[in-house]
């Protein structure tokens, strides 16, 4: 990917990487520093030799890595597939004005490029995370994060996303799909941990098995329907009815998780269409696959 996917992006180029980490991590000095060859839309990352990932964030905004950093040690030991260790933090410098990271690298390929997926094995393999995930006992405060609130809070950015998307897809059948998600009952349980992005990006799959979760940045508790939205965006129709078995979801949160994959799909679509062909692609398929179940 060679485009910039924000108007604020960060420039970070391999030889500024290399700076940072040779001043303030002068251990890993020899080892070789390659890109990664397609980076996730909030961070850069770069191996370092043959264990190691640098992880800088292409944004002064927001504040993922910060999480990653806070709770990926205290939630990887109850989780049954790799997740990304941090090792060391990076200061600001060189120009370079956020905090970055060294962590672990979780071998694996992610589901979106895989080619071998066995998806009712995948199905069990994610439920089983997801329950794992939702067991971690809660901190003493709430962890905040825009997909574990009510659904009803996206609904002015997916309408206008909606808009941009005319003449690309059926606004109708759209807009009629997310107004049935938006008048399904709120959730009324108590806030469960989630990792509120688990797109085909960030699960890595060896032999055909789910074998990490990586991207913990919208890491959160809240409503466990958004971590549901990864039946349309990665698993097949036929896998999806055994997932929401196993993790025994009523009608409402299958619903509402639904609305969460449908506002995913048409933010990626109408947002990287032309900076990210590939994840605008997810996007479309992911959008297929909510409005034929929908209708079903």
């Amino acid at each position: 990917m060679s485009t910039r996917t924000h108007a604020d992006e960060l420039e970070i180029p391999e030889e500024l990487v290399r700076r940072l980490v040779d001043t303030q991590f002068p251990q890993w000095s020899d080892e070789p520093l390659v890109r990664v060859p397609r980076w996730g839309t909030d961070n850069a990352m770069y191996r370092l030799g043959d264990e190691l990932v640098v992880r800088l964030p292409r944004r002064t905004a927001g504040g993922g890595l910060a999480k990653e950093l806070t709770w990926l040690p205290r939630l990887a030991p109850h989780l049954p597939v790799a997740v990304p260790e941090p090792v060391a933090t990076g200061m600001p410098a060189d120009g370079y004005p956020c905090r970055w990271a060294v962590l672990r690298w979780v071998e694996g390929t992610p589901a979106l490029e895989a080619t071998e997926i066995d998806h009712p094995r995948l199905a069990a393999d994610l439920a089983g995370f997801v329950r794992a995930l939702q067991a971690v006992e809660r901190p003493d405060e709430e962890v905040p994060g825009s997909r574990g609130a009510p659904l009803a809070q996206q609904d002015a950015p997916v309408r206008a996303w909606i808009v941009q998307l005319a003449g690309e897809v059926e606004t109708a059948a759209v807009t009629e799909a997310w107004e049935r998600a938006l008048a399904t009952p709120a959730w009324d349980g108590p806030p469960v941990w989630m990792h509120g992005d688990l797109m085909p990006t960030n699960l890595l799959i060896r032999d055909g098995r789910l074998a990490g979760v990586v991207d913990w940045g919208t890491c959160m508790t809240g409503d466990p329907a958004c971590e549901a939205m990864l039946a349309w965006m990665t698993l097949d129709a036929a896998s999806r009815p055994a997932f929401r078995a196993l993790l025994g979801f009523d009608d409402a949160t299958w619903a509402r998780a639904r609305g969460w994959a449908l506002s995913l799909a048409v933010g990626a679509l109408a947002y990287y269409r032309e900076t990210y062909p590939v994840f605008a692609a997810l996007g479309r398929r992911t959008l297929s696959a909510v409005l034929a179940d929908d209708l079903q």
